[in-house]
């Protein structure tokens, strides 16, 4: 089968296309037929060197969906279910921008009935961040929470998860977006640039660090989305970041969300398995809008 690969650190040349062999599936695991692959941010981090050294050549792609085409032992999925999975890891062979993804059974869940795969490829990394990032802040119905890089994949999947809990979402993002981000539910825009003012809970999107803590109340919380890059506390403010787990019941929840019209799936563009090279070079660009997705 084909798939993408990096052997060796670098920008978007660094991407290959390789022949592997079809994976196996092992006890409590499924093997999905890859219909769509959301690239994401945290593949250009693998691609580059951003999380550490390469022993052997190095998968990418986290966010599948497909069709399961086989199963190991001990599992409740059949051949022929068409699902979405988050296939996690820094450092693995084989990602889920290939022909064929093996992924833990616990990882799936059934794919949304309301919008087609590729669609579909954009929401269990994203929408489980922004879910598990709002766990950690662990807000009530009427606090106000503060997104910043509102208009992005993750801030994006915030604001809509925060509204539909009955949270009162500032949005920052670029003076560009403004519209997009009140469609999504945030109740205030804040252009990026401007001073927010306090709120109960920062989810910073954007990775900005220190100034996003600043705009937490005294005893607040704040949350980022890179693992052991939180800023220290001050005044009080509990940080955390979230290490985005793989949790297909929860990524059930969200499916529903996106079949009852509540979360809202954006495709930026989309790029044979071939292009992958120049998705990577698209991102780095910046200034997109919804996910590029891979389609073998």
């Amino acid at each position: 089968m084909r798939a993408v690969v990096v052997t060796e650190f670098g920008g978007p040349e660094a991407v290959r296309i390789v022949d592997r062999e079809v994976p196996e599936p092992a006890a409590g695991q499924v093997r999905i037929k890859v219909a769509a692959a959301a690239l994401n941010p945290v593949d250009a981090g693998v691609r580059s060197g951003a999380f550490g050294e390469m022993s052997g050549p190095l998968g990418l792609g986290w966010d599948v969906a497909g069709t399961v085409d086989a199963t190991g032992a001990a599992t409740d999925w059949a051949v022929g279910d068409a699902v979405v999975a988050l296939h996690a890891g820094m450092v693995k062979p084989l990602g889920s921008h290939a022909e064929f993804a093996v992924v833990d059974a616990r990882a799936v869940a059934a794919a949304p009935g309301s919008v087609d795969a590729v669609h579909a490829a954009t929401l269990p990394l994203n929408a489980l961040t922004a879910a598990q990032a709002l766990d950690l802040l662990d807000l009530e119905a009427g606090r106000t929470l503060l997104v910043t890089g509102a208009a992005g994949a993750v801030g994006g999947y915030a604001v809509q998860l925060a509204a539909h809990q009955g949270i009162e979402v500032t949005a920052l993002a670029g003076e560009a977006d403004e519209a997009l981000v009140r469609q999504l539910g945030a109740a205030r825009f804040v252009a990026r640039g401007d001073l927010p003012g306090a709120h109960d809970a920062v989810l910073d999107a954007a990775v900005l660090g220190g100034p996003a803590l600043g705009w937490a109340r005294d005893e607040g919380a704040y949350a980022g989305v890179m693992p052991h890059a939180k800023p220290a506390s001050v005044r009080g403010i509990r940080t955390s970041a979230v290490e985005v787990t793989a949790d297909g019941a929860r990524l059930g929840e969200l499916v529903a969300l996106v079949d009852a019209g509540t979360l809202t799936t954006r495709v930026a563009q989309t790029y044979s398995l071939e292009e992958a090279a120049k998705a990577h070079a698209r991102l780095a660009e910046g200034g997109v809008r919804g996910r590029l997705v891979l389609l073998p």
